[in-house]
Formats: C-alpha cells, structure tokens, sequence
C-alpha cells in the first residue's frame, strides 16, 4: 500500500496529502503546528510529503533526503514556473 501512495503522490500528491492526513499521524510527527502543512497543502505538496517522509524514515534532512526533498521542491516550482511560462506565452 505505501508503494501506490508513493506514485499517487507524483501524480496527485494534494489527494495523498489529504489521505495521509486523514488515516495517519504521519503529517503529525513530521511538523510541529497544522500550518506548516496546510500551507504546503496549497503551495508544494510534493515538498511537503517529501519533508514528512524524511524526518519520520530518518529523523532529519540529510544525505539522500535532502537531494530527495531539494528534487520535490525544485520539482514543486516547475510546475507552478512552468504553468505561467504557458500562460504568458499564450497571450
């Protein structure tokens, strides 16, 4: 089950965000306070299930979670560059 969590998220990680927050604690033990995934809810979904599956599988962002989490970030900024890189040429 976690495996197809994992290629859900690339493909709709907002729906998984709300899944994992809904059947475990696993947002709950990675962040202190409920903003800090909300707003990543929102903003970079991808970063912030990426961030809770680094602190909660290794305890902090080091080595191979960080090009992990950098990878989940820089993809999260592609998505929302390239989307109005495409509106802006459409003009």
């Amino acid at each position: 089950m976690p495996c197809l969590l994992v290629l859900l998220a690339f493909f709709t990680p907002r729906l998984v965000l709300v899944l994992v927050w809904l059947f475990s604690g696993f947002l709950g033990r990675a962040y202190e306070s409920s903003i800090w995934p909300l707003m990543g809810f929102f903003f970079m979904p991808l970063t912030t299930l990426t961030y809770a599956a680094a602190i909660n599988w290794h305890g902090s962002v080091s080595g191979f979670y960080f090009f992990a989490v950098l990878l989940a970030a820089l993809s999260d900024m592609g998505v929302i560059g390239g989307s109005t890189h495409h509106i802006s040429r459409r003009r």
